[in-house]
């Protein structure tokens, strides 16, 4: 086995270790690094030599195992995984078991998140070519947990940290095995395990406990959008499904305390809209047109407008003027959407206006001027008298040309809402062409912009002066508005359509991983949690119970338990003085 180890040493130093003065390796950032090396097995694992080489390792390490199952996650461990199984078979006339976990769920077909079969009684083991972070893996373990599996053991060809930063497996007692590790590379390449320093451990906490998880029937899974968000009271959580059934839950347990069934609605769109709750009523749109006002504690219907032919708004309101406001969405040839204003009370109409093009855009209502805003799928923003309904201005942005009529959907649609910052009287919205406008408020006349790589569906967000922007292009951007420019941007590996949340100075933003982010406010990771399905929704928060509440695009409520700083700074201390020891015995070892 040695010498096979040797020959594979020899090919990573020549043909998978990758240096920043050679090549041109992404800073993540927009940017090429100036420094730096990276392992890209992608150039060698579909060779036919290295393939087999790295199989008669892997079955030397694991043969005793057996038998066995093996699992990996799109894209580079497929063809580790096909190879692994087909070399064993050739060689050995053992047939492994092979499977791979999508990074998301499918959307059309057969909407499978584990494309092969998962068999209940044989061990698992996940592979990759490296174990970093350990992110991959970890998806992976959560999505086969929640189907009731469990995982035996991870293995990859390289390792880069010591066995106890992965402190996510080490407390499921998963095993950690590999072929090389960094260290293996020190004379060669002057390389060393990555040490559990602070600066390692930035993503490196788990710092949330699921406390109970709740999943409401019949989810779409075609729908990759912002769906309805969790809003609190004391007591219950209130959301909608897909299926049409808008729910209220217990928040200690995720009981459910009763369901409210809307009319007949286009097929897995049922509720979008988030509620808004005034005094005793929960009140959201559905699409089946029609605006709801439910009793929140029985969950009895109140009043019903029925002014929409379908209704994908998120209703806000001005409790002083005892309106509410919401898009609208009509079937109509140019007059296909417009903004409702509602009596809070009665849900009798107050003033409406129509527009040509669809209103998915969720209105925002000001406060301090008693105006209302809103942006349509024509790429206009209208801002008007929130009492009178009379429109004080719009902006048309720059890809609408003039004179255009934008009916249904165009290539600059206004998605989501509008967020406004009181200091500095501006708004800031982003379309689905990939710009972000920042406004005057009192004339709509454009401030300044910026561009992302890729298109937007979520709302922007104001705090202390920084505008937070998650886009599709997988980025949250940071613009420092008094300067208007951009100070920062984390990626975060996935199209990201839930809109960014600020809880306690930290942020807390959800991907299409799957993953939930927590953030410091200058873009540092500082913990993550992933569950099966992707997150499009934003988090809610109940600061009497310390408990967040994360919906996932599947209709799903996760309720979490935070950890607090202290519990994490102690587990990353343990953590560190456990691989200081370990690391005192490997140079006593060397030496």
């Amino acid at each position: 086995m040695n010498g096979k180890k040797e020959k594979l040493k020899k090919i990573i130093i020549e043909e998978v270790f990758i240096t920043a003065d050679k090549e041109n390796i992404s800073d993540g950032r927009g940017g090429i690094r100036e420094k730096g090396f990276l392992f890209d097995f992608r150039r060698v694992l579909m060779k036919g030599e290295v393939l087999n080489l790295v199989s008669e390792i892997f079955w030397e390490q694991n043969k005793n195992k057996y038998p066995f199952q093996i699992g990996t996650l799109e894209v580079a461990g497929i063809p580790l995984a096909v190879g692994l199984n087909q070399y064993i078979f050739s060689q050995w006339e053992k047939d492994i078991n092979t499977f791979f976990i999508r990074k998301s769920r499918k959307k059309s077909g057969l909407l499978r998140m584990i494309e092969g079969v998962v068999e209940k009684d044989k061990k698992i083991i996940l592979v990759d070519d490296i174990i970093n972070s350990g992110k991959s893996f970890i998806r992976q373990i959560v999505v086969l947990e929640e189907l009731g599996y469990k995982i035996d053991e991870v293995w990859a060809i390289l390792k880069w940290r010591d066995n106890d930063f992965y402190e996510y497996l080490n407390n499921k007692n998963i095993k950690i095995n590999y072929i090389f590790e960094l260290n293996d590379f020190e004379k060669e390449l002057g390389l060393k395990n990555k040490k559990t320093t602070e600066k390692d451990f930035e993503a490196a906490p788990y710092p949330f406990n699921t406390i109970w998880k709740f999943s409401a029937p019949n989810p779409n899974y075609y729908y990759v959008v912002p769906k309805s968000n969790p809003i609190l009271d004391e007591n219950k959580i209130y959301f909608g499904s897909d299926s049409g059934y808008f729910w209220a839950i217990n928040q200690k347990d995720g009981s459910v305390v009763w369901k409210f069934k809307v009319g007949f609605h286009p097929k897995g769109k049922g509720v979008f809209s988030t509620p808004v709750i005034y005094k005793n009523l929960v009140i959201f749109g559905a699409y089946d047109g029609n605006l709801y006002a439910l009793n929140k504690e029985t969950g009895k219907k109140v009043w019903i407008n029925f002014e929409a032919d379908w209704i994908g708004s998120s209703p806000t309101i001005s409790k002083k003027l005892g309106l509410g406001f919401i898009g609208l969405e009509f079937g109509l040839i140019r007059k296909r959407g417009g903004v409702l204003a509602f009596d809070l009370k009665t849900g009798k109409t107050i003033w409406k206006d129509i527009t040509p093009s669809f209103t998915h855009s969720s209105p925002l209502f000001i406060e301090t001027t008693k105006e209302v805003v809103i942006g349509s799928n024509d790429g206009i923003l209208r801002l008007y008298d929130a009492k009178k309904g009379i429109k004080k201005w719009e902006f048309k942005t720059e890809e609408v040309n003039e004179g255009e009529i934008l009916t249904g959907f165009s290539h600059t649609d206004i998605k989501a809402s509008i967020a406004y910052d009181k200091k500095r009287d501006l708004l800031a919205f982003s379309t689905t062409s990939g710009w972000s406008y920042i406004l005057n408020r009192k004339n709509g006349e454009l401030i300044f912009k910026h561009k992302a790589e890729f298109g937007y569906y979520s709302t922007p967000l104001i705090y202390d002066g920084i505008l937070y922007l998650a886009s599709l292009d997988k980025n949250l951007y940071a613009i420092d508005l008094d300067i208007q420019k951009e100070i920062w941007k984390w990626n975060s590996g996935a199209r990201i359509f839930a809109s960014p949340k600020i809880i306690n100075d930290k942020i807390y933003i959800g991907a299409n991983t799957g993953r939930l982010t927590e953030l410091s406010l200058d873009g540092k990771e500082l913990g993550f949690i992933t569950i099966s399905e992707r997150i499009t929704g934003t988090i809610a928060y109940n600061p009497k119970s310390k408990i967040f509440f994360l919906p996932s695009y599947a209709n799903e409520i996760y309720a979490l338990k935070r950890k607090s700083d202290k519990v994490i700074k102690k587990e990353i201390e343990e953590i560190q003085k456990e691989e200081y020891k370990a690391y005192l015995e490997w140079t006593r070892q060397r030496n």
